[in-house]
């Protein structure tokens, strides 16, 4: 049932039940001149704000803040914010009690208030004890769209998707690393807007609609991560894709000092793509002009810049197969052979950081699968006789390191809690038991996942990275 209740002067509208409260929400409204809404279980402050002529501010103009205390509202939210800039519109999500629900959606005038907003209040202590979480919100307005034919063109999927949805602005499509000719089995369409990327998420939903015949996988595609502008101008490294397999990092190191000799720093190839070091920003951008659509090796190469990922919290982020390559600390795009990656600009690698150097996660990890034919003979073997470049899990790395170092294995004890917005988060437990020299035995990370896998590869992560600090310990 819509709801709509105008904030006034005379009362109208029940804001909270304290009527003090009330008061303090009417008068920012009187001092600021803005207006506030209630609607569908958020209250709106502004959207514009007064005097605002034109469009509403671009995409990357908003932020998401979590972990509000449930009993605080605009009177003392509003002002925190405004110390980054002009607010367009506040966005505050409410339960029907008229406590709010932990959360929260900022928009600035422009991206740089939005970007100085998470800069300076994110882990903020808006309270004694109490700190909020502030990140760039985006609407998504791209799906990842699997089990697509291989031999399908990006022309045959874009026309065959302007059919099927409305509002398709574009389509990528990536070749197949071995076989130029045929895509990888999946596509990413982008449309003018979140609704109609949900509008056409909703008609496309498995089991009810189909391809060319085939029942075909729909879901959001996990967004870019914004960096920026800032850093991406001292960016001198050149992202570039669409390798042929058998292209070395000598053939692409000559081909890009072609047209400069001496400008390239290093390469460093992975599979079908590879990142380019220049020892300087303008010969970087040079070569990003001239050699992207240029041919190696009989392939079409497509080349950006590279963007940078935050080292400090590299480790941290969730395991789930989009884990940015460490060994570069660089984003590019999907490298997933012909599987159902749904991360447009993060090749799944799995590397951590320890004291400076990589842990035994190595930095790129070979992950496509080989044909077994029939009379091939098989080994038995132990795990252990392995190298760590062969394990892609951060659970496996840590059971092959207590092995080395001849401690019975890692001890996994579960937890969970409920967050603000009503999720189950979880979070392990490592007991690592045959420590005896003094040190700590037991390790948990600070940050809660919502999924078992994720939550046990983090504690993992976290013990090898307190571990590996431990000059007794053998990596």
């Amino acid at each position: 049932m819509h709801e709509e209740n105008k904030v006034a002067p005379n009362g109208c509208g029940k804001i909270r039940g304290s009527t003090q409260n009330e008061a303090a929400l009417l008068a920012l409204m009187e001092k600021t001149g803005y207006s506030m809404v209630q609607e569908n279980g958020q209250r709106k402050f502004g959207g514009p704000p007064p005097g605002w002529e034109g469009p509403p501010p671009p995409r990357g103009c908003e932020v998401f803040v979590g972990k509000i205390p449930r009993d605080m509202y605009e009177d003392e939210l509003v002002p925190v914010f405004e110390r980054a800039g002009k607010i367009y519109e506040f966005r505050l999500m409410m339960e029907f009690s008229g406590e709010n629900r932990g959360y929260a959606f900022v928009m600035y005038t422009t991206k740089e208030e939005a970007q100085l907003a998470i800069k300076i209040l994110n882990n903020y202590e808006i309270r004694p004890g109490k700190f909020i979480g502030v990140c760039v919100s985006l609407d998504n307005c791209r799906l990842f769209i699997g089990a697509i034919p291989k031999e399908k063109k990006k022309e045959e999927i874009l026309n065959e998707m302007k059919k099927v949805t409305e509002g398709v602005v574009d389509v990528i499509v990536y070749p197949n690393a071995t076989d130029k000719t045929k895509n990888r089995g999946f596509a990413f369409v982008e449309y003018e807007s979140h609704r109609a990327a949900a509008m056409a998420r909703r008609r496309l939903i498995p089991g009810t609609f189909q391809l060319w015949g085939h029942t075909i996988q729909v879901d959001w595609a996990d967004p870019e991560k914004e960096v920026d502008e800032e850093t991406m101008q001292r960016v001198k490294v050149l992202y570039v894709r669409n390798l042929m397999i058998s292209t070395t990092e000598d053939t692409i190191k000559a081909e890009f000092n072609k047209f400069k000799p001496g400008v390239v720093e290093r390469v460093k190839k992975l599979r079908d793509y590879a990142f380019v070091h220049f020892f300087h920003r303008d010969d970087a951008i040079a070569a990003m002009s001239v050699m992207n659509g240029k041919c190696i090796d009989g392939a079409s190469i497509e080349v950006t810049l590279a963007k940078p990922v935050n080292k400090e919290g590299t480790w941290k982020q969730h395991f789930n197969g989009q884990i940015s390559p460490g060994s570069e600390n660089l984003l590019g795009f999907p490298n997933k052979e012909d599987g159902h990656q749904k991360s447009l600009g993060k090749p799944a690698s799995l590397s951590v950081r320890l004291n400076g150097q990589h842990s035994p996660g190595p930095p790129e990890v070979e992950r496509c699968t080989y044909s077994f034919f029939p009379g091939i003979k098989l080994t038995p073997i132990s795990m252990y006789s392995l190298k760590p470049s062969h394990f892609s899990s951060a659970a496996m790395h840590l059971d092959y390191f207590c092995n080395k170092n001849n401690w019975a294995p890692p001890e996994y004890y579960l937890y969970s809690t409920t967050s603000q917005d009503g999720k189950i988060l979880l979070v392990y437990k490592v007991l690592i038991p045959s420590i005896a020299d003094g040190s700590q035995s037991y390790f948990m990370p600070d940050k809660l996942c919502t999924t078992v896998e994720g939550a046990k590869e983090l504690a993992a992560q976290f013990t090898l990275l307190h571990l590996g600090k431990h000059k007794s310990f053998q990596l």
